[in-house]
């Protein structure tokens, strides 16, 4: 049962968050100042928003629920989220900045002329908001579950509050009310563990000695099949590296971020240290999920429900309201992010880039209306609807990966090539699903036969005389 005090501490962050929105909105100028801040943007607040958007509700509550069920192998995904951020740093940040552009998707207009540009805005446009209005339903059942709201409910509390400081305030309010929403979930998760420990009878060096010795904190695993097995740890570490070099290297979503701060040296900062947080964030709420084992003594509770369950079981009230604030949060930072690089990348590689902030502010609430309508038509019946928005990014990722790592070669390849090789990328996951390879091999399969393929078209249509203009 939801108490009034819980409802009350959820009021006031979520006003707060507006409020600061509606203040921060005199500081935006001009279309710049509202898709990337300026410039200026402190890197340690863009680390932790870069974190607060890629959580979402769904990571918050799932996560604990792992722990619950097994064990830490997750972790290994979290490794090799920081190697990947590296290779971003030192592969593609340095184009983004020394080239200037706004959108990443101009450093492929560039090279390979602006359809391709358009191509490549129009993967990620139509990626992110099946993946993100789909993921915004699937939050608002989390939120119903917790809350008893109703559904429609729920997806227009998170909406309308949402949409609120993210029309007013642009990237900048974006960027520091998400480092504040990062805080309040990590907060709860730390409150969660030391809540569990106070209610318990033992020490914390015997609960985990007994949960070491059940297998239940287990971190690497060495033996499986290598190509079915996503925890197994080469393909954990090589999964989460690509998943993380594709996700914050060439989704706009992320990149947008560190393109805000005012040098190279500042976003590669940013970048990494978002990284580690994300691998600390997993192990705080992944021992959660094993304290939650231990008081709850391993009853089996329906998938992705412990911590909701113990959340409003177990957790007193006023804790139990932060606790709420932070899933409301962590759906916050993702669709905030979400509505205003869709709307930048409207602008930037479909409208030249010319738009008052007027028309950036209206492009937004036409993108929010997108992301709401879809999160209303669809329910939380329609499951295999679900699962798809929710894995779009894996079917894309890899062909847009492969697009920017062929612009970094001194050839030049005709349009006709990279539009087949994107295609022949996103169709080699479908295939990749069907025969039961693991996800975390996606990518790697999808950037090569990207490659391979524009490769073999281009040099086959030059030999034969077709291609007689590059593009």
């Amino acid at each position: 049962m939801i108490h009034w005090i819980d409802y009350f501490v959820i009021f006031l962050f979520l006003s707060g968050f507006s409020i600061y929105g509606i203040l921060q909105s005199r500081s935006n100028q001009s279309s710049k100042d509202y898709f990337l801040g300026g410039r200026n943007l402190p890197w340690p607040v863009v680390m932790l928003s870069i974190v607060a958007t890629e959580t979402s509700v769904l990571t918050f509550i799932s996560v604990p629920g792992l722990a619950y069920r097994d064990n830490w192998f997750f972790l290994q995904l979290a490794l090799g989220y920081i190697i990947g951020r590296v290779l971003v740093s030192l592969m593609l940040l340095p184009q983004y900045f020394s080239t200037g552009v706004i959108s990443i998707y101009e450093v492929l207009g560039k090279k390979f002329g602006n359809n391709i540009q358009k191509l490549a805005s129009g993967v990620f446009l139509v990626t992110r908001v099946l993946a993100d209005g789909i993921r915004f339903l699937a939050t608002a059942v989390v939120v119903q579950v917790v809350t008893g709201w109703s559904l429609p409910l729920a997806v227009l509390m998170i909406g309308i509050v949402t949409l609120g400081y993210t029309l007013l305030g642009g990237i900048r309010t974006i960027v520091w009310i998400d480092s504040i929403q990062f805080v309040l979930y990590l907060f709860g998760g730390i409150l969660t563990i030391f809540f569990i420990l106070n209610h318990l009878d033992h020490s914390f060096i015997s609960i985990f000695s007994s949960l070491s010795s059940d297998g239940k904190i287990e971190i690497f695993k060495w033996k499986g099949n290598l190509f079915g097995d996503p925890n197994l740890f080469i393909s954990a570490v090589i999964g989460g590296a690509l998943l993380s070099l594709a996700s914050h290297g060439v989704d706009y979503m992320m990149v947008q971020r560190v393109l805000g701060t005012n040098c190279l040296d500042s976003a590669k900062k940013a970048m990494i240290g978002s990284g580690i947080f994300v691998f600390f964030q997993f192990s705080v709420f992944l021992m959660a999920g094993s304290l939650i084992f231990v008081l709850m003594e391993g009853v089996e509770i329906a998938k992705d429900r412990e911590f909701t369950t113990f959340i409003v079981n177990y957790l007193p009230t006023g804790l139990k309201g932060v606790l709420l604030a932070g899933v409301l949060s962590a759906a916050m930072s993702t669709l905030s992010s979400s509505i205003n690089s869709l709307a930048s990348s409207t602008i930037n590689d479909w409208m030249g880039g010319k738009s008052s902030l007027k028309i950036s502010r209206l492009i937004s609430l036409i993108w929010a209306a997108i992301l709401i309508a879809i999160a209303l038509l669809f329910d939380e019946s329609d499951s295999a609807v679900v699962i798809v928005g929710l894995q779009i990014a894996s079917f894309t990722y890899g062909g847009l990966l492969g697009l920017f790592l062929l612009s970094k070669l001194k050839r030049n390849f005709h349009q006709f090539s990279l539009i087949t090789g994107l295609v022949f990328s996103l169709l080699i996951v479908f295939y990749l699903k069907q025969i039961g390879i693991a996800w975390t091999w996606f990518i790697l399969f999808s950037v090569l036969i990207n490659i391979f393929t524009v490769f073999i078209i281009d040099e086959a249509g030059k030999r034969l005389g077709i291609f007689h203009i590059h593009s």
